[in-house]
């Protein structure tokens, strides 16, 4: 399916979000520095635990809000609020006004209007596109996103340790832009029969009351607590690395040619970082994804998180930035092993009558992998220390994935 075959909405989608994603992925790779410089490293880690508490909250929510009131109508207000959180986020770092707690609410609040957009985003692609096509779209939108990571971590490299203020003026016009141009152009399309009734209470509890059921499948439950044990390593790669690299990477000449040579640290050598996973993951998911089809299961989920732990725990032992690029690739590597196994793998396990609820439920190896990673800002020991200790999280999800397709296999015999 051609893009310029698809419905208008996920064409306006598609270029108005990539606005939108390069301004962020110019501002929010640097958020964790910009914190850690204000607030102390172990206080920063506790406010982002907070600030991604509220979105896994309204990432709970966002699917009842998205059915209950419309695509169109959560997509704009969204928007808005973004366009409105970043205007709120420059003016607290503007030259006539100063307020670092105002920023982290405004922080916040761009993730909580993210995560209320993502599902209504996710259920209009379905309401247009027939199902033989929707991966196909997903995938367009996922690798614009990653080329959207390579572009903007670059120029905010260059642009954002000095313009800080103009950046995030940027982001909220680009929102606001995106808010009114969906306002306009974007037609709704959530069908009338999808839309529920009942109070977002009610809804909240029944949400939790399904995950309670869902638990009770051990093997299910493995998958979901391996994934969340993991998650503490990929997850520092905007959270704990970007601060790590500002403190301890030096200025150091990456290639020198003649009279010319390119020389990089701190913030900008993060930014290279950064492009460098999301350039890889553009050029190479499909490749390693039918590479992987050529072993089992069980050893691509073990040696993904084994490379994680690998990759984390030698970041926490060099300051070399040719060694820390050597370092995202295996990174990136683990990241790809199953980027395209895991909603398959979970289709395999869910019941069919409960396939939705098993979907949203896996979800949660992200929410709440988001929600716990900052917690390793706080902890009290040298960075080395740290680092272990993440290596030893995934050390544990590679047992716990071996673990959980033992048990897997003893079902069938």
């Amino acid at each position: 399916m051609r893009i310029r075959d698809w419905d208008r909405n996920l064409r306006i989608r598609l270029i108005g979000e990539s606005l939108v994603g390069v301004t962020f992925w110019m501002i929010f790779p640097f958020i964790a520095i910009y914190f850690s410089g204000i607030f102390g490293r172990e206080k920063t880690g506790v406010l982002l635990v907070i600030s991604q508490l509220f979105s896994v909250i309204a990432n709970l929510l966002g699917g009842y809000f998205a059915d209950r009131f419309g695509r169109k109508k959560m997509m704009v207000l969204a928007a808005c609020g973004q366009a409105l959180a970043f205007f709120l986020f420059a003016l607290s770092n503007s030259p006539l006004f100063s307020s670092p707690l105002m920023s982290f609410i405004c922080f916040a609040l761009v993730g909580v209007c993210g995560s209320l957009y993502w599902p209504a985003s996710q259920a209009m692609v379905a309401d247009v596109v027939s199902e033989k096509d929707q991966s196909r779209v997903f995938a367009v939108f996922y690798t614009m996103n990653n080329i959207m990571v390579v572009i903007g971590p670059l120029l905010g490299g260059v642009f954002y340790p000095e313009h800080q203020f103009f950046l995030l003026l940027i982001a909220g016009t680009f929102c606001a832009i995106v808010a009114i141009v969906l306002f306009i152009y974007l037609d709704e399309t959530a069908p009338i029969w999808r839309k529920t009734t009942g109070t977002w209470y009610m809804f909240f509890i029944e949400q939790l009351n399904n995950y309670r059921l869902i638990v009770k499948d051990r093997t299910f439950l493995l998958f979901i607590v391996a994934g969340i044990l993991v998650a503490q390593t990929f997850m520092q790669l905007d959270i704990l690395l970007p601060v790590y690299i500002k403190e301890v990477v030096s200025k150091q000449t990456l290639f020198s040619v003649g009279h010319w040579s390119l020389s990089l640290s701190g913030e900008k050598a993060f930014s290279v970082l950064i492009a460098e996973n999301g350039l890889l993951v553009a050029l190479f998911t499909v490749a390693v994804t039918k590479w992987m089809e050529n072993y089992k299961e069980k050893w691509v989920f073990v040696f993904s998180s084994l490379f994680y732990g690998i990759a984390i725990f030698l970041f926490g032992q060099t300051t070399s930035l040719w060694m820390m690029i050597f370092l995202i690739a295996l990174f990136t590597l683990a990241e790809l092993m199953t980027v395209g196994l895991q909603q398959t793998f979970v289709a395999k396990l869910a019941p069919e009558h409960m396939r939705g609820q098993y979907f949203a439920a896996a979800s949660l190896r992200f929410t709440l992998g988001r929600m716990m990673a900052p917690l390793a800002l706080t902890l009290p020991f040298a960075y080395h220390w740290t680092f272990f200790i993440l290596m030893l999280l995934a050390v544990c999800s590679a047992w716990l994935y071996a673990v959980m397709f033992q048990m897997m296999e003893g079902k069938r015999a």
